[in-house]
């Protein structure tokens, strides 16, 4: 049954959560970040969910911060990858359903794909709860299960978990009434967010734990090796840690065999 429904994102995760929620259900109004620079040219330019919202006709509105002079255009709001704090006054005036890309109660927090692929977690998923002021405590209404596949990288978990979120928003939004169960404590991580020391491969460090970091970090932010992004990598049949795809500062991603050639 489609639904008359706001959504508050900003990024590729929320963009592409919105484009599946417009296929399905009436997305009377968007909440985005504010445009910033972005790119090497630092040019100003829209959040990912803005252009889908562009794309599709959907009404978007760009605060800087939310607070009680807000219009909510619909008695429900999903968030998905949104990045601005909402406060309480203004979850009272909705159902607020926050689409989280993890089992929660493991990898509160914002990097939860990223911090999933570090740690070489086997399984993730995605969870449906209700926004609460606390970070990502609030009661369950739906959540799912996947498995994270050895070569699976951060952009292949967040696509997956982009489908089984509509899936699960088809089920929930169809209720007049969502059901929510309280969030466990019990095996509670959090997932900071990826700080520059954290893009740092470690030569010294099991290769293994560097793949994760790679697969971790791409395709989207990169993790660095001296003057190298690598973006692709594999433990080799001597254990050690292979490079397979790079980008040199300034130039374009390439084969690291390509890039070594082209040292001699």
């Amino acid at each position: 049954m489609a639904r008359r429904i706001s959504v508050a994102a900003t990024g590729e995760f929320g963009a592409d959560v919105l484009e599946r929620l417009a296929a399905e259900h009436e997305v009377v109004q968007l909440f985005t970040r504010p445009d910033k620079p972005r790119g090497r040219g630092r040019k100003t330019g829209a959040p990912p969910a803005k252009e889908t919202a562009e794309r599709l006709g959907i009404p978007f509105e760009q605060p800087a911060r939310l607070d009680s002079s807000v219009g909510l255009a619909a008695d429900t709001v999903v968030v998905c990858a949104y990045g601005l704090l909402i406060p309480n006054e203004l979850l009272e005036r909705a159902l607020w359903l926050n689409v989280h890309p993890s089992l929660l109660p493991r990898w509160r927090g914002a990097a939860p794909v990223e911090r999933a692929l570090m740690a070489g977690d086997e399984e993730t998923g995605v969870t449906i709860h209700r926004t609460v002021e606390a970070l990502d405590a609030g009661p369950i209404a739906a959540q799912r299960p996947f498995a994270i596949a050895p070569e699976d990288d951060a952009g292949t978990v967040y696509a997956r978990s982009a489908e089984v979120a509509a899936e699960l928003l088809s089920d929930v939004l169809a209720e007049d009434e969502p059901r929510f169960e309280p969030q466990s404590e019990v095996g509670l991580t959090y997932a900071e967010k990826i700080r520059p020391e954290d893009r740092v491969l470690d030569p010294d460090a099991p290769a293994r734990e560097l793949v994760n970091r790679v697969r971790a970090l791409s395709p989207h932010i990169g993790a660095r090796l001296g003057e190298l992004l690598v973006w692709r990598a594999r433990v080799g049949d001597d254990g050690s840690f292979e490079p397979l795809e790079v980008q040199p500062a300034g130039g374009r991603r390439m084969a690291y065999d390509a890039y070594l050639r082209g040292r001699r």
